[in-house]
Order: C-alpha cells, then structure tokens, then sequence
C-alpha cells in the first residue's frame, strides 16, 4: 500500500476510533482526528479521564465495526445544515472548525456507523480494509495547540493493511525505545535539561560536548575544504533587522520578548540570516565577489509550546548548522548542485546511506516573480538529477519567499528524519536591498540561499544517539579506548600504555578499581566503549595488548604498535 493510502486508511481509522468513543463515552465532545505518519490520533473532551485501561474497551468497539463492513458515506450539506446539526449535539469544537471553511466552499460530512464527522475526505470505502488496528497513547492537547484554550484527551493508535505490517511496527517501537534519546543520553551522561535553567534549554555534559566538539571540528574544516568561510555573529540584533527582515510580522509568536538597549529594543536572534546580509552589505560587491559561501554555526532562540518539546529534537534554544550563498543567477545550478554533493559527503561521513530529496514548488501566496521561481525551480530539478538523488515532488510546499529542496535520512530503523535544507529566497535580498555590480557595469539583484546540512546540532545529535544507540563509532566516541589491567601490578604498564595513546590524541581511561576483570569488561561495555585492552603479565613481557572490541567481541593478544596503527587509520578513515 503506497503512502497515501494508508494515509486514507489511517484517517478512516480515527473516525472509527471517534465512533466507538462515542458509544462508550456519550458525552465526549470531538475536535479532529487525522491521519499521521504513523498512525492517527483523535482529540476528545469529556468528564472521564482515559487511561490506557480504557484501550481495551475501545479496542474491541473498533473491531465489531471493523468486521461489519461498514461503509464511509460522504454527504454533502450546506453551511446552515452542518451548523444546525453540530450545534444540536452540542459539538461546539465542529462549530468553531466549520467556521474556518472559507465561504463558497464545499461542506462535507462523512458518516461511519452512528457516528458523523465533518471532514474534507478522502476515506476507504469500508471499515472492513482496515486489517489491523492498535491504540498506542494518550496525551493532553491544547485547543488548536494554544495554552489559553481548553485541554483536550489526545487517544494515539496506528492502523495496518495487515496484522503482519502492524507486529513489524510495534517490534520497531519497541527497539526505538531502547534507543530513545533521552534514556541513552542520561545512561552515557550526555546532556540534560533542568527546570532551574528552563525547558527547552539544553546543558552539555563532558561526554556530549566531546561528541560535539568532534562534529564541529569535521564540518568547519569540511567547510573550509569546499569553498566556504566561516563567520560569527551576535546573538542580539535591533528590532529594526527584525523589522525589516519581516520576522517581527510574521514570526513575532515564535521570538522572546525585546529588551531595551540604551533606549532601543533588542530581540534574541530567532535566525542568522540578517546577520550575514549586513556582512555583505558593509561595502559595494561586484560579480568578482561571487559566489559569497557564509557559514556559521549560529545560535538561536525559538518560543517553542512546552507541551511539544522532546529532548534535543524540540527545543528552545538550537544551534543552526546555517550558511548563505549569495550569487548571480548565472551560478545557480552549479551552486545548488555543489551543494547537494556536499550534503550526501556530510551524510555519508556521518554513517547515513538511504537519502531522499523533496522538491517544493511554489505555494498560492508568493513573493517574486514568475520568472524567477521557474528558474530556481528548474536548477533545483536539474542539480537532483544530475546528483542522482531519488526525488518527489512536494506541490506547493515551498516557503511563500522562494522554492527548496528537503533532503531526508533514513535511520537504522527505517525511520525517515528531514534534515538538510536549501531553500531559495526571492524575499530578503529586496528587503535588505542586496546589489551587486554586473559585468555590464549596472546594478544587479543577487539570488540568495538559504542551506543547512545537519539542521541543527541538537536535533542532529538526538538522531545520531538513536541510530548508533549510543555506540558511536570509533572517531566520534567520548572514550575511544579504555585500558584494564587485571591487577594492581600491571597498573604501571597500563599507564605506560595510557602515555603513548595521549601522546596519539586518542580519547582513553585507565580502570585500576579493585575490581574483577569481568566486572570491569562489564561495565565498559554498558557505557559502549569501542575498544577494549586488557593487559596482564603475558602482555606486559611481550609488549601486546589483549583486545576486546565493541563489534567483534574478544580478538585476542596483538602488539600495541600494531593496534595503534590500526585504531588511527579507523579514525582518520571515520569508519
């Protein structure tokens, strides 16, 4: 079944869910109930407090309507006639949503059982396509996701063609809880967040920040090598950049509150983008300063619901992996093009090999002109294909300032993550009132592009947490090797060991606790240590090491020289 499908058939799922609510529950008032990526969900009001108890009861109304083939009749009704009917249940929350149809617009309403729900469509054509069916969670929901509404009962559950698809899925959950993020994150002493410092806000421990500290140095040197200088700015800027980048009308929900600076207000930085423009700006530039590559690895500062923040994939406070080329239209397609290249080089390095593009057009409302979105498309589309990359199309997904492409990863799960970002704007070089001198001697407006490889560090990082499930590898491990003697005797050797592997910059510890060697092996293991030397009097006469790898398991005695030269080459290689 291809993706939309199941997308019909998932939100066929939450009307039934919907449905069995309402026999149990008569009372509950609905809100909406879509199909997701995975699975649906549908948001309820009402007296009884659901607990996953409940599932089981609900559960077992959806499958009586499964199994009789009840059909999804669609009705099409009038404006009065839908309010009359929601209005007589007391479904105020259908009201305030049949507000929202523009006038002129086709009312529906889609009618499964006893149960009716306005809703645009498309649905199965009966409940019996529904195979398999499972309510996963609840979870509180604001009122069209604001804080001063009232709070809804969110019921999450999933839906399957067949029961086979359905085991394959809740297996695949269950392993992603082990690799969840935050558990590995607190078990390694990665990160953490406190309610002293705010949520959403994200401390570094030592094990974490070497991590990143190693991420940062490969991408800012990756940089260098491919064309780019790196740049810093403020993380404060007057409302006047704000003003004039638009930020301050359509994205003042998403930016903290001005301070006052010497009698003008400040805003935090919510993006880095004015920022670089006012580099450009700070002298006259001619088509011999292009291509411009800026990148910067930005800090900034986003007002995030706290009921949607989630360990480093949601947060407040996020650094951008952000550049900005600024070039002729001349240089686009090759510009996009090497951008591409560099993106799967990123991805690739990092362990990544199932890449995916999407391509977004122009939405209803846009800025710029037809010539230049058609352009931009076209070597957009030209730069995928040349790269090889499979494509879809996102019809009318761009932003209203320019088309992008979305690049996503798929994970050790098989869980797709959209990461990188090269996004087009038509918008801020007139804004900002960006020129350049043209061959020609006249005046010329640059295209500008808006690129992130990784997204942000600490989405970036939770991703990698879970993919690896905290056994990174080698060249990016907190600790790449841990020595152990089996004894207090050979301490000294271990030391001597110890010496040579700082005097390589390789990340190590000695564990000289009176502890038994078993018990030592057990707990590098539990912090996944790539490699293991256990030495004794064997291995100090002859000058070897006895290695124990987190892949491989025990490899036996070798000389330390000879494990040495291996251990550089796998890090200097990333393997």
């Amino acid at each position: 079944m291809d993706k939309q499908e199941l997308q019909k058939l998932r939100h066929s799922a939450a009307h039934i869910m919907a449905a069995a609510v309402q026999k149990i529950y008569p009372d509950a008032k609905f809100d909406i109930g879509p199909g997701t990526d995975e699975g649906f969900y549908y948001d309820f009001d009402m007296e009884h407090r659901l607990v996953p108890d409940d599932f089981k009861e609900i559960e077992k109304e959806m499958k009586k309507m499964i199994g009789r083939h009840l059909p999804f009749e669609r009705m099409e009704v009038s404006r009065e006639e839908a309010h009359k009917f929601f209005e007589e249940r007391g479904q105020t929350f259908k009201l305030s949503r049949l507000d929202d149809i523009p006038e002129g617009e086709v009312v529906s309403l889609y009618k499964v059982g006893d149960f009716t729900d306005l809703c645009r469509g498309p649905h199965i054509e009966n409940t019996s396509k529904i195979g398999a069916i499972k309510l996963m969670s609840i979870a509180g929901s604001y009122f069209r996701g604001n804080e001063k509404n009232p709070m809804l009962q969110r019921i999450y559950g999933t839906a399957f063609e067949t029961k086979e698809e359905l085991q394959e899925y809740l297996t695949r959950i269950e392993e992603a809880k082990k690799r969840d993020h935050r558990k590995i994150g607190q078990e390694l002493e990665l990160f953490s967040t406190h309610e002293e410092i705010g949520p959403g806000l994200i401390c570094w421990h030592p094990n974490g920040a070497r991590i990143r500290h190693e991420i940062e140095t490969f991408w800012k040197q990756a940089h260098y090598e491919n064309g780019y200088e790196l740049v810093y700015t403020p993380h404060v800027g007057r409302a006047f950049l704000w003003q004039t980048s638009g930020h301050l009308d359509f994205y003042r929900d998403g930016m903290y509150s001005s301070m006052d600076i010497d009698g003008d207000p400040y805003y935090v930085k919510p993006m880095n983008c004015p920022f670089h423009i006012m580099i450009y700006k700070e002298r006259p530039r001619s088509y011999r300063d292009l291509p411009a590559r800026w990148a910067e690895l930005g800090t900034v500062y986003r007002y995030e619901n706290s009921g949607s923040l989630h360990g480093l994939m949601r947060v407040r406070g996020f650094t951008q992996d952000d550049a900005h080329i600024i070039c002729a239209q001349e240089q686009i397609e090759d510009e996009i093009r090497e951008v591409l290249r560099f993106s799967m080089f990123m991805w690739k390095s990092f362990g990544f090999k199932e890449i995916k593009a999407y391509l977004a057009t122009k939405p209803a409302k846009a800025v710029g002109d037809d010539a230049s979105w058609q352009k931009a498309l076209v070597s957009l589309e030209k730069a995928v294909k040349a790269e090889g990359i499979q494509c879809e199309v996102d019809e009318g997904g761009g932003a209203f300032y320019g088309p992008k492409i979305d690049l996503k990863i798929k994970d050790a799960l098989g869980r797709e993550w959209q990461t990188s970002t090269i996004q087009f704007d038509f918008n801020l070089p007139e804004r900002f009132d960006m020129t350049y001198v043209g061959q020609d001697g006249l005046k010329h407006r640059p295209f500008m592009v808006h690129r992130a490889l990784l997204g942000s560090l600490e989405r970036f990082f939770g991703i990698l947490v879970e993919h690896y499930a905290g056994a990174f590898p080698v060249w990016l491990a907190p600790e790449q090797v841990r020595i152990l003697p089996i004894s207090e005797k050979f301490v000294a050797y271990a030391d001597k060991l110890a010496e040579q592997l700082k005097a390589n910059r390789i990340r190590y510890s000695v564990d000289d606790a009176a502890d038994t060697i078993g018990g030592k092996i057990r707990r590098a293991r539990n912090q996944r240590i790539p490699f293991l030397l256990v030495v004794g009097e064997r291995e100090e006469a002859a000058g070897e090491v006895a290695v124990r790898s987190r892949a491989k398991g025990e490899e036996g005695a070798c000389k330390f020289d000879d494990f040495l030269a291996r251990l550089k080459k796998e890090i200097e290689e990333k393997i």
